[in-house]
């Protein structure tokens, strides 16, 4: 979003009214919608492949003989993205008709399982059906119940916000970039689609800094939020959000100098403010480690995923920003599109939308094929955890997203979904490990000890003629006693053997040892997170990530660690 319908929006009589209006009719509708999921999915399905009939691979396709989602499983095969990669790359040249009606009007950017970073294409027929509605009724839980986070424009720090004067485009033009930054009210006539926080004083840095220097970006604008009274945090990627308590220190006295000179990163920009300067002097005198909760005694509400890793660190993390401080869930979506959003205050999941795609659903348990049989969304289990796959207007077909959700409830006639994790497993020696097994191993390990953690990661390796092992690399949250650490250590064995009979049998079998701990101090992920945000990388792209095979992203993580401890 650029600040150029941010600026106009906010600043207009009544937009925040008006704003608020739209977030609750469209979470209306979606929730009216549930009634009749079934009903939705069918007249989804005639519409996109009406629409989409005449472009290459509706014709190749069949898509004028499709009229059930029996007749599309037959016709098109489950598909990932390196599937539709070359339709796309066609379509970024400049090609019309590829796999959609209407032209994309922009290309989301996504990191793949590679690093690579994906083309999506976005277009306005998507963007009308598909997105904007989700969109909107996202942000009802948090207008609802945190009215005062629209009351100023200062009173959330969106972190995720990051718009760019000279956007990355692809051959034929078009923005190639993050959808935090693509201005929807110019792009899409949308003059409300402004997220709060996008008109703060921070949105728009008054100084140069250059377009990939994150780092830099992030700490002006921590610099200047020190100044307001924050009530919100937006970062939908929680290690962001994670971020902010260690940012804070690291560049306190730089942030106090400047906030007492007006210097903002070296530059005389805006008025010198010496009464806030000693308020914050104060507060690291009197408290030592300066808290999110120190700095913005008013803070209300966070916004992000609650769910994975994020899940063994966000009640700490959140106590920090303060002890009535609520952790409201962003949708489970991907950049491709949207598949569950919160209509209430459920602290993990989101209700299917189901006006906005095809869904179908395949056991996590099973390997994804071409030919995989699929499951509608009536036809899961409360407990169960599925794979993704959907079909849009925006010329996804069948796609397989890569990611798996775990059905927590039925709510208003659909399924309520939470992510559970990355679609890949961990399979050293046949134990095929799922990230969200591991997570449920970890929680229970942690919660048997009474230990508590700043972050995990995990890796596979062992000696030539040694069995496989895993080491998990922790840092705690307060240090450990050997004793702890070992307990630990030995409940989490047993409770990933729990959680899998493949990584059972592979343990009882003699393929794959006992795991090992690797102790790190408190503040080695975040480190390794600046570190990687600090090679160019874009702060919302740096995701948790259990599974850590690369040898090198491993010893940056690492490399001043303690000993394995068996």
């Amino acid at each position: 979003m650029s600040d150029t319908t941010a600026a106009t929006g906010w600043a207009a009589p009544g937009h925040a009214d008006r704003y608020r209006e739209r977030v609750f009719a469209e979470r209306g509708r979606l929730a009216a919608q549930c009634a009749d999921a079934a009903g939705w999915q069918g007249r989804v399905l005639t519409d996109l492949v009406e629409f989409n009939a005449g472009t290459e691979f509706g014709r190749a396709h069949g898509f004028d003989r499709i009229r059930s989602v029996d007749d599309l499983r037959k016709a098109v095969p489950v598909q990932d993205y390196a599937a539709h990669a070359p339709l796309i790359e066609r379509m970024a040249q400049g090609e019309t008709g590829v796999l959609t009606a209407d032209r994309p009007a922009v290309y989301f950017t996504s990191s793949g399982s590679t690093g690579d970073h994906k083309k999506i294409p976005v277009t306005p027929r998507f963007m009308r059906t598909t997105f904007f509605p989700f969109y909107y009724a996202a942000w009802a839980p948090l207008l609802e119940n945190f009215p005062d986070v629209t009351a100023r424009a200062d009173a959330v720090l969106n972190l995720k916000h990051d718009p760019l004067a000279a956007p990355p485009t692809t051959r034929d033009g078009h923005p190639h970039v993050g959808a935090s930054q693509v201005d929807f009210g110019a792009k899409f006539g949308e003059p409300l689609s402004a997220e709060l926080g996008t008109a703060a004083p921070w949105a728009t840095l008054p100084v140069d800094v250059a377009p990939d220097d994150h780092l830099e970006k992030m700490y002006l604008r921590l610099r200047l939020a020190v100044q307001s009274d924050v009530r919100c945090v937006i970062g939908i990627n929680p290690a962001m959000i994670a971020a902010v308590p260690y940012q804070l220190n690291l560049w306190w006295e730089r942030i106090v100098k400047e906030v007492r000179d007006g210097l903002l990163g070296g530059v005389r920009a805006v008025a010198p403010d010496p009464r806030r300067a000693a308020e914050l002097e104060r507060l690291a005198d009197y408290f030592g480690t300066v808290t999110p909760a120190h700095v913005w005694p008013g803070m209300r509400a966070l916004f992000g995923w609650t769910t994975g890793v994020a899940s063994l660190y966000l009640p700490a993390l959140r106590a920090g920003f303060g002890a009535g401080v609520t952790a409201l869930p962003a949708p489970v979506a991907a950049s491709e599109g949207p598949v569950g959003v919160p209509l209430d205050r459920h602290g993990s999941a989101g209700s299917l939308v189901a006006s906005a795609a095809v869904y179908e659903f395949v056991d996590a348990a099973t390997d994804l094929t071409p030919d995989a049989d699929t499951l509608l969304p009536h036809e899961l289990e409360e407990g169960h955890e599925y794979h993704v796959i959907f079909t849009h207007v925006g010329g996804l077909y069948r796609y397989a997203v890569g990611d798996v959700v775990r059905v927590v409830d039925r709510t208003g006639g659909v399924p309520r979904l939470a992510y559970a994790g990355r679609a890949g497993r961990s399979d050293a020696a046949g134990e095929r490990l799922r990230e969200s097994q591991v997570v449920r191993a970890l929680r229970t390990a942690l919660t048997r000890t009474g230990l508590e953690l700043v972050n995990v990661a995990c890796r596979t390796g062992g000696s030539a003629g040694t069995a496989q092992h895993y080491t998990f690399a922790v840092a705690p949250r307060s240090p450990w006693q050997p004793s702890e650490a070992a307990s630990f250590t030995a409940a989490l064995d047993a409770e990933l053997g729990r959680e899998s009979a493949d990584y059972l049998r592979a343990r009882t079998g003699g393929r794959l040892a006992a795991p090992r701990l690797r102790l790190l101090d408190a503040e080695a992920f975040h480190r390794d997170w600046h570190a990687a945000v600090g090679s160019g990388i874009r702060p919302t792209q740096v995701k948790d990530r259990l599974f850590r095979q690369d040898p090198a992203l491993w010893q940056r993580l690492t490399g001043t660690a303690a000993p394995d401890r068996t």
